[in-house]
């Protein structure tokens, strides 16, 4: 229930609200990116936010690696600068500044000076975008020591772990698909934190273990939500923080249902459900009775074109499959087949920016 503590706002108006909130409390915070002062503002998250702060909110030149030196410069200097890119594929370019510099900041001056910065990059499909800009590269900014990386999968918790990543002494890596950003929720109209490197329990259940993150974990829920109406109890956790990586829930859940199910929001090979499952794996004495399993986006690059684009997603329908699969279930599963597009998440939807 709505009340005067609570609203219900999109996945962009919370990171919109966490930022004005922010950059209230503290007026060190600065925000910059392409598409900062663009009429959309990178999807509504910065709307308003020139107007009100002026000289902290800033576009910035295509020149990626250099702004991003500079954002470590301010952050050592006392400033807390929040970086956007609009797809995930423009950070490449700073990829030295990021895994080189930032990251290891901490540790190459004995933790005397820290990086204290936000990265958001936006990351997923939409119509036409191709092999170029489409992905969800996750597993590469996870891979490495000195970056916390995380990835909320709804509009509540984005809010305060944006807030957190923005209070927070190390370098973060904040991921938003891009089709979550018109999805609503019941968001805290206060300032509030949500920790780090905890994930959540979002449904309980007995058969299976089902692990996911960002927009996957959506199409997870809906997924559980069908099969309970069949008698199929799935329990769902949502990961939301892929560095550091906590399992302590996820171990204890597997023990239970002896099955694990890991959908990846990005590529399956070399992917973040292969690194939880490895730490499953190693965290239990026998694994004779027990199975896991892991499903993402085909180890291909993506097509432009749908007829083969949505041959590379998963969606519920697909996840419900596998789930079947794994519980060797020949139960027939009824549910309703939207009328959606594989790179659209609804009709309404309007892209690429």
């Amino acid at each position: 229930m709505l009340n005067k503590k609570n609203k219900l706002i999109k996945f962009s108006s919370a990171i919109n609200n966490a930022l004005d909130m922010a950059m209230a409390k503290n007026e060190n915070v600065i925000l910059f990116g392409l598409g900062a002062e663009d009429p959309k503002r990178v999807f509504g998250t910065l709307k308003n936010l020139k107007e009100k702060y002026k000289n902290r909110v800033f576009d910035i030149p295509t020149s990626e690696n250099a702004i991003t030196g500079i954002a470590l410069g301010a952050s050592i200097n006392g400033l807390r600068p929040v970086l956007s890119h609009q797809r995930v594929e423009f950070s490449l370019l700073s990829l030295e500044q990021i895994i080189n510099q930032i990251s290891k900041w901490s540790f190459m001056n004995n933790g005397k000076k820290s990086a204290s910065l936000v990265i958001r990059l936006v990351i997923g499909r939409g119509w036409g975008q191709g092999p170029q800009h489409s992905q969800s590269l996750e597993s590469i900014f996870a891979h490495v020591p000195g970056l916390k990386v995380v990835s909320p999968s709804n509009p509540k918790d984005a809010k305060g772990m944006l807030i957190s990543s923005i209070e927070d002494k190390n370098p973060v890596i904040f991921f938003e698909h891009r089709w979550l950003h018109e999805i609503e929720d019941k968001v805290p109209l206060k300032y509030y934190k949500v920790k780090i490197g905890e994930p959540k329990i979002c449904k309980y259940g007995k058969q299976i273990t089902l692990v996911s993150y960002s927009y996957m974990l959506n199409e997870t829920l809906k997924a559980a939500k069908i099969l309970e109406k069949h008698n199929i109890n799935c329990e769902v956790i949502d990961l939301n923080t892929l560095r550091p990586l906590n399992i302590r829930k996820i171990l204890k859940s597997v023990k239970k249902t002896k099955k694990i199910l890991f959908i990846d929001n990005g590529y399956s090979e070399f992917g973040i459900g292969s690194e939880v499952i490895s730490k499953i794996v190693s965290n239990l004495k026998d694994t004779k009775n027990f199975k896991f399993h892991k499903i993402g986006i085909l180890g291909h690059p993506i097509a432009s074109t749908r007829a083969l684009a949505k041959y590379s997603y998963i969606d519920y329908k697909k996840i419900i499959l596998k789930i079947k699969e794994i519980l060797n279930s020949k139960k027939k599963i009824k549910y309703k087949h939207k009328n959606t597009m594989i790179d659209v998440p609804n009709l309404n939807f309007k892209g690429p920016f």
